[in-house]
């Protein structure tokens, strides 16, 4: 049986989401996926979860001027570095620094690790986008050459679709929407693995 859930996103512009190729900060340009993955949801919550608290702007209209401002202000909570944040722990550490000083009390985080079995992956994700909340992907290194764009790279996941044993993700990054399947993704080949942070509002 067929099941396809797609959460309700944000445009800046003609952008699906925001746009890593905006930044005008070297390391933000480069390595700044993990702070832009944190403002995307940021924004998310502030649209439909009346998290307004979350962003200093109008989330609603939110121009590329005040997205490049945003993620710099959440820079120094999720600074990138030369090895990328690559572990969940640095991540949410960041992120919960950041809902404290915006008093986001009601906000939880939980990290999922790369290396849990893939069919948990999936309900895990499921069970996040049914509940109306995104998630942060985390890809390290892969072994198919078909993803080397997502590699060494975190990203939001805002949906996803279940057709049999068939599970995709829907992503958005670089301003562009993407459907992922979920059991190649995971699948990375190698030791070194990445994971996914769910966010919670209790």
């Amino acid at each position: 049986m067929k099941e396809k859930r797609e959460l309700r996103y944000f445009n800046i512009g003609d952008s699906y989401g925001g746009n890593q190729r905006w930044m005008i900060d070297p390391w933000m340009h480069i390595g700044g996926c993990g702070a832009l993955t944190a403002c995307d949801i940021f924004i998310y919550m502030a649209l439909y979860k009346g998290k307004k608290e979350l962003c200093p702007y109008d989330a609603a209209s939110m121009t590329k001027k005040q997205y490049r401002k945003f993620t710099m202000s959440v820079r120094p909570y999720l600074r990138p570095r030369e090895s990328g944040i690559k572990d969940l722990r640095t991540y949410m550490d960041g992120v919960a620094t950041y809902l404290e000083d915006t008093e986001a009390t009601d906000i939880s985080l939980c990290g999922f690790d790369g290396g849990e079995p893939y069919e948990r992956a999936a309900e895990a994700i499921k069970n996040s986008i049914d509940g109306d909340m995104p998630a942060a992907y985390l890809m390290l290194k892969h072994r198919e050459k078909r993803f080397n764009f997502f590699e060494w790279h975190w990203f939001p996941i805002i949906g996803y679709e279940e057709d049999g044993d068939e599970f995709s993700i829907k992503t958005a990054t670089y301003g562009k929407e993407h459907w992922l399947p979920l059991r190649e993704l995971w699948d990375t080949g190698f030791d070194e693995k990445g994971g996914i942070v769910f966010f919670r509002l209790d």
